[in-house]
């Protein structure tokens, strides 16, 4: 069994949301900064989302693989100190005009360009680091960095339109394309290797500063990754057509009559536990190096798991199946060391999951804003927590808690018991309450979005679930976080002792 996460407290902040002149956030400069601001503020954790590469819709739950880092996070200003970029080459991009905003369009654009050149003059095949991470990541990375150069070879499909040869892996088609695309196979390797330099750093910085780093993978992987690609068994496919028998997705209920249609293909388990777990191992240990404390995002399909006929369009034809619980918490605690799991147990109510996490020891979550939508029993209630959990305000999924709290989208049932649980006397008050609430709380780890310490309305919201184009995009500004935020996070923190 884990043992239970420090009592502490931390902000949920994307490393794509932090401020840069380049057009989204790095490991650069401005995250070394937040470390800095972290530990003034007297926070524990920084939780970051996915760092995966970033596929079409930009969302960091669909990423190209489950093991590879994104290349838009190698800071630009780095690699001009080390001499691969020049400051002309960098002003002569067009990132955006928006400080808050990431425009998805001109980084790809505009960064992979200037990463080849990088790479062009880095003569990495002459660093011993270099050849020496390619030998220690081979079993991924070399899968990753073919895939990779295939993918830009059939200008960016996904690899079912590749040609059948190499879609369906032949041995002689992938001699043929890691020959014919080594040179490019090297440059993708290139930028997972100064991805995974960089993040180090960080790290390792936010370690002396007595941060801790909370990581967050999705429990699918996409259906365009190197992940399915070079281990089509694992996953429910046609074998003969690799096409999708069941996708992931979840049932109607209450924010969708339709029910939510995600398209990830679902995990043959029967397959990858007569492998004794192999991929998933991988996956977790990997994950274990990169972050102090991971979360498994709807670990619920661990326990039991929604299932989507294939070409379906939406998600009220699916059957709930059986996952492989305890076997794959097992497998994932045999590699994973002292990294501790926080398992986001949202969504339908299924008792062998709370008996899994009982068994685990992991945390489970409560969210601040389901709180006052149900009876006195509702378990986000602050009063009904145990101290083995994890309290948020809102999650990226979520409406920030200004928007939120919004008199125009809440019952005024609900608006009075917000009001008379948080002791609020004026509205201006509710998200400092919401915070005072949450930190007073005996969970042991409170996390809210920066967006909310900030007290930022539905515009700078993370994520809407089911909706394409507008997400993921928000950044927070120079300065944005500022003394009077950092001191009050700082008293909440000595208030109610989370040190």
């Amino acid at each position: 069994m884990k043992t239970m996460l420090r009592r502490g407290a931390g902000l949920l902040m994307p490393v794509s949301s932090l401020p840069s002149p380049y057009g989204i956030g790095t490991f650069g400069r401005a995250a070394y900064e937040f470390v800095d601001l972290l530990k003034r503020a007297r926070q524990q954790y920084w939780q970051v989302l996915p760092l995966g590469p970033t596929s079409y819709g930009d969302s960091p739950y669909q990423s190209f693989s489950a093991f590879a880092g994104n290349p838009y996070f190698i800071d630009l200003d780095t690699l001009k100190e080390e001499g691969l970029l020049t400051q002309d080459e960098i002003n002569a991009c067009h990132w955006s005009n928006q400080e808050d905003q990431v425009l998805y369009d001109a980084v790809f654009y505009y960064r992979f360009p200037l990463l080849r050149k990088a790479f062009d003059r880095s003569k990495c095949s002459e660093d011993q680091e270099f050849l020496k991470f390619c030998q220690d990541e081979k079993s991924w990375l070399e899968d990753y960095s073919l895939y990779m150069a295939c993918k830009y070879h059939f200008e960016n499909q996904e690899w079912q339109a590749w040609e059948e040869d190499i879609k369906f892996r032949k041995p002689e088609a992938v001699l043929r394309y890691t020959n014919e695309l080594a040179e490019d196979m090297e440059y993708w390797k290139f930028l997972q290797y100064k991805f995974f330099e960089q993040w180090n750093k960080l790290k390792e910085y936010a370690h002396e500063q007595g941060i801790s780093i909370i990581g967050d993978i999705p429990i699918y992987v996409a259906l365009d990754s190197a992940d399915v690609w070079t281990h089509p068994e694992l996953f429910q496919l046609d074998q003969e057509t690799l096409e999708p028998l069941k996708v992931a997705g979840v049932p109607p209920d209450a924010f969708s009559d339709d029910g939510q249609l995600w398209g990830n293909p679902l995990y043959n388990w029967e397959i990858i536990e007569k492998q004794e777990f192999a991929w998933w191992k991988a996956r977790m240990k990997s994950s274990a190096r990169l972050y102090d404390v991971v979360r498994i995002d709807h670990f619920i399909g661990v326990v039991e798991y929604y299932a989507i006929p294939g070409g379906a369009k939406d998600g009220k034809t699916g059957e709930w199946l059986k996952g492989p619980g305890k076997k794959l918490t097992d497998a994932i605690d045999s590699v994973i060391g002292d990294t501790k799991i926080i398992a986001e147990d949202l969504g339908v109510f299924n008792p062998d999951v709370k008996k899994l996490l009982e068994e685990t020891g992991y945390p489970g979550m409560k969210i601040l804003e389901f709180a006052f939508s149900g009876d006195r029993r509702n378990e986000h209630l602050p009063y009904n927590y145990s101290p083995n959990s994890v309290v948020y305000g809102g999650t990226h999924d979520n409406e920030t808690l200004v928007g939120y709290f919004n008199e125009s989208k809440r019952e005024w049932w609900e608006l009075q018991y917000i009001v008379d649980y948080m002791g609020v006397a004026h509205k201006e008050q509710l998200v400092d309450r919401a915070l005072f609430t949450a930190y007073a709380s005996v969970a042991s780890v409170v996390l809210f979005q920066v967006q909310d310490v900030l007290k930022l309305g539905n515009w700078a919201r993370m994520n809407t679930p089911g909706t394409v184009g507008n997400n993921w995009r928000w950044r927070m500004k120079p300065g944005q976080l500022g003394d009077n935020e950092i001191g009050h996070l700082s008293w909440l923190v000595d208030t109610f002792g989370r040190f």
